[in-house]
């Protein structure tokens, strides 16, 4: 038998963007205040009324102005991603999916210039920012691939009918994501709607506003106009999407408090929510573990871009048996990270991304010592310019204080001691949070047990990152709802419909064929 197969229809022409004056070095933002955001796939100045001071965590100075969306402008992005619905959720999927191929390929080409400027906007590491550029592009590759694997599926129905189950898009998705790790958090989602044939309305963290703008605008760039558009704003701007009817979809990442007004208003008017929220990732050590490789997991999981960190790990506990012998090696390690420029290689902490963040974590550690933990490293801000922290490791630190319960997001590694694997694993899984977690042990009826036991999404053996890709996980508790990154994730963001299908009987009085 052969077959044959209609050319699938050209994707239509990505827009070209224009140039905007007041921006200089990719920035969204100028010292007159001056603002982009991506409509209709072009650049276009910011003309809201609002404004937000941006300020360089590295030196303290101030680094220009942010001119926040306006309602008319937050009007004029839903109203153009409502607009490019019809014709995107058309498109066929391959055709879709070239376009985040080569979106995929925008990203990775500016990789550097991408890095630089999450390292100039949020303090991280100018080897760990330029990474995170990988990254996203990485991940838009991925829903390149995945999602035109799976549109739907036939069943067995009547010999005389064709039943099948299709995959749609469910219409707009507003898109809001954090300043923490923007890149790898915009692109799985932004991927992910886009490859299933929605559209979105982005709003990237104001504190990370112009590395977001100018990640947004290179996937918009590869995409017809209208499909994605990028909005600079604040709280009050997030806000105005969720309440939008038009927008079908909200997907957000980021802290607890804001996660749960948006399920409230979004749920309000029946739109879907997935949320990615707060998370207060325990670690769990074993006894029998080699204590430097031990010590090792814990700094890389605390101190990792600053302890900023959607999973960094922010509660430890060791047993008793190895505690001594962990802690020596950790504080060894926390000495050992300069606090420093982040475009310098030899710098071994970056600032924390302002000084509102840094007064979280002097909170936090000042409260803890006040209870009775004991400071082995850091605790204590250093002089100088910037919003820089010391790595830190507390030990002694009890269930009832707040660097044991709430988030801290900074680079501090809470120990509890433990005398047994069973109370560590049962003091690891209580909280209010279950975003993942992690354990280290050379036991595997041990690691089996973690894997049961512990209420969260996603539960780390023996390495406190890593994973293969495709994986999803559905936060729990406070840490959210909805599947994350991976295949699962496009589940979410297309709807079901069951098409059943007959031949229609002949009119009457028809001769036939």
């Amino acid at each position: 038998m052969t077959s044959s197969s209609a050319p699938e229809p050209a994707l239509p022409a990505p827009a070209v963007p224009v140039a905007t004056p007041g921006t200089t070095g990719g920035d969204a933002a100028g010292p007159a205040g001056t603002s982009t955001h991506v409509l209709g796939g072009r650049a276009v100045a910011a003309r809201g009324d609002r404004t937000l001071d941006v300020v360089d965590p590295t030196t303290g100075e101030a680094a220009g102005t942010l001119r926040l969306a306006g309602a008319d402008e937050v009007e004029a992005a839903v109203a153009g991603a409502s607009a490019a619905r019809a014709a995107w959720r058309r498109t066929a999927p391959s055709a879709r999916a070239a376009a985040l191929r080569a979106a995929a390929a925008a990203v990775r080409a500016d990789a550097d210039e991408l890095g630089a400027l999450l390292q100039r906007t949020t303090g991280r590491l100018l080897g760990q920012a330029r990474a995170s550029a990988e990254v996203a592009a990485e991940l838009l590759e991925e829903a390149a691939v995945t999602g035109v694997l799976d549109t739907g599926r036939s069943l067995g129905g009547s010999v005389d009918a064709v039943d099948v189950v299709r995959r749609e898009p469910r219409g707009v998705v507003a898109v809001l994501t954090p300043w923490n790790d923007p890149y790898p958090a915009a692109a799985g989602l932004l991927a992910a709607a886009l490859v299933t044939g929605n559209t979105v309305v982005h709003k990237p963290s104001e504190r990370s506003a112009r590395a977001g703008l100018e990640l947004g605008r290179r996937i918009a760039e590869a995409l017809p106009e209208g499909v994605l558009q990028v909005l600079v704003g604040d709280g009050e701007t997030g806000a105005a999407l969720v309440a939008d009817e038009r927008v079908h979809v909200v997907a957000h990442v980021g802290s607890t408090a804001t996660g749960r007004r948006i399920a409230a208003a979004a749920g309000a008017r029946g739109a879907r929510v997935l949320l990615e929220n707060g998370g207060k990732d325990p670690l769990v050590v074993d006894a029998g573990v080699d204590p430097a490789w031990a010590a090792q997991q814990v700094a890389t999981g605390a101190f990792t871009n600053t302890g900023q960190l959607c999973t960094a790990v922010e509660r430890v506990y060791v047993h008793e048996d190895v505690a001594d012998a962990v802690l020596a090696e950790l504080v060894a390690l926390a000495d050992g990270l300069r606090c420093g420029d982040p475009a310098d290689p030899g710098t071994g902490l970056g600032p924390l991304v302002d000084e509102r963040q840094r007064a979280v974590v002097e909170q936090h550690v000042d409260a803890a010592v006040a209870a009775g933990a004991r400071v082995l490293a850091g605790g204590a801000r250093p002089d100088g310019p910037g919003s820089f922290y010391p790595a830190t490791v507390l030990d002694g630190c009890t269930a009832d204080m707040a660097v044991m319960t709430e988030e801290t997001f900074g680079p501090v590694a809470a120990v509890t001691r433990v005398p047994s694997f069973a109370e560590g694993l049962a003091l690891a899984d209580a909280g209010a949070y279950g975003l993942a977690a992690t354990v280290l042990t050379p036991s595997t009826a041990h690691a089996l047990e973690a894997a049961e036991t512990l209420e969260v999404g996603t539960v780390k053996v023996n390495a406190v990152f890593g994973g293969a890709p495709g994986g999803s996980a559905d936060p729990r508790r406070a840490s959210g709802q909805g599947r994350g990154f991976g295949p699962d994730l496009l589940g979410e963001l297309t709807s079901l419909k069951a098409v059943h299908l007959e031949a229609a009987p002949p009119a009457t009085g028809s001769q036939g064929a």
